[in-house]
């Protein structure tokens, strides 16, 4: 990754010119950069982040999930809230996580997989209970709260997204304005808080982002229900693909897995990872990679210009060190640095 600061002027380098600097006062403008952006953070809502025009849409739990996977690919969506019709009330948001959960569920308890297609939004409820796992997201906050407190509950809750829901003031039923995610808010602080181009420490120095981590991996060969375990044990979004060296070559997400169901719902699951990749759609972000030796600068600059939802930390080698989520780059905004 190359950092280009649109600030510097002069004929050296920006390179150069972080050079001149002084550990001292690269410690000393960083913690002025994560002061000013957390402020910034509490002085804005959720509601700025949202654009001018924007498409919602919001699912009935009585719907089968068979058809809410039909909608979510054909709007090219991966999560939607849920609304219960009944209370008329938010009753949660669908994400992949709530598709592997089924096949979870399917693949321990196969003398039911004939009541598949029957399975509705509101049976998920069950579908965690009878394999374990955390229930469906139902954490919200109101649109006017600030984007601090819409980060802190993300990072509470380990949400990597959170439904914005309004109240009628006539009605008091409550209203679903739209779901904010942890890449669109820190967009919006890498488009509107210059002092980001102050985030010079490298990722090494950094509490949470320069922690080498034990991941869990795959091969091209890994079959694909291997993988979706693996989603679902660890609670990640992804797995990373390495070769016989340890070299990241790809990645597999948990999104990916929406478009693999598509057709048989929940068949096809013994192919391997490198078979299922054929089946992504072709506007894949994308694997985005840093080192050690990358500054957060940098990594707010690349959301800035791309879409991404985490960096795979590489040596010099190419081989996997660590894995930096956004709820790991929110929380060092939040609480490092202090």
């Amino acid at each position: 990754m190359t950092e280009v600061s649109s600030d510097f002027v002069g004929s050296a380098t920006p390179n150069e010119y972080i050079l001149s600097l002084s550990p001292e006062q690269i410690e000393h403008d960083q913690k002025i950069g994560v002061r000013a952006i957390r402020l910034f953070l509490q002085s804005k809502t959720s509601y700025d982040v949202l654009p001018v025009s924007y498409r919602l849409i919001v699912l009935d739990t009585s719907l089968l999930v068979k058809k809410s996977l039909n909608i979510l690919l054909q709007n090219n969506i991966v999560s939607a809230p849920l609304w219960n019709n009944q209370s008329s009330r938010f009753a949660g948001l669908l994400t992949s996580s709530d598709f592997i959960n089924v096949i979870q569920y399917y693949f321990q308890f196969p003398e039911k997989f004939e009541l598949v297609d029957q399975l509705t939004l509101d049976g998920l409820r069950e579908v965690e209970k009878a394999i374990g796992v955390t229930p469906i997201e139902t954490v919200s906050i109101h649109p006017f709260k600030s984007l601090y407190e819409a980060c802190v509950k993300m990072l509470e809750s380990k949400a990597r997204r959170i439904p914005l829901i309004d109240e009628d003031e006539k009605t008091h039923r409550e209203i679903v304005v739209s779901v904010l995610t942890q890449y669109r808010i820190l967009k919006f602080v890498a488009l509107n808080c210059k002092e980001t181009k102050m985030l010079l420490k490298p990722v090494k120095d950094l509490q949470g982002l320069g922690t080498i981590k034990d991941i869990s991996t795959c091969t091209m060969n890994t079959p694909v229900i291997e993988v979706i375990h693996l989603l679902a044990h660890k609670s990640v979004s992804s797995v990373p693909i390495v070769d016989a060296q340890g070299k990241l070559i790809n990645v597999y997400e948990a999104v990916d897995i929406l478009a693999l169901v598509k057709g048989g719902m929940y068949t096809d699951l013994d192919l391997s990872v490198g078979d299922a990749l054929l089946r992504r759609p072709e506007e894949f972000e994308g694997v985005h990679t840093c080192t050690m030796n990358d500054r957060l600068s940098t990594i707010m600059d690349t959301i800035r210009k791309s879409r991404l939802h985490r960096l795979f930390v590489v040596d010099e080698e190419g081989k996997l060190v660590s894995v930096i989520t956004l709820s790991d780059i929110l929380n060092y905004i939040l609480f490092g640095e202090d």
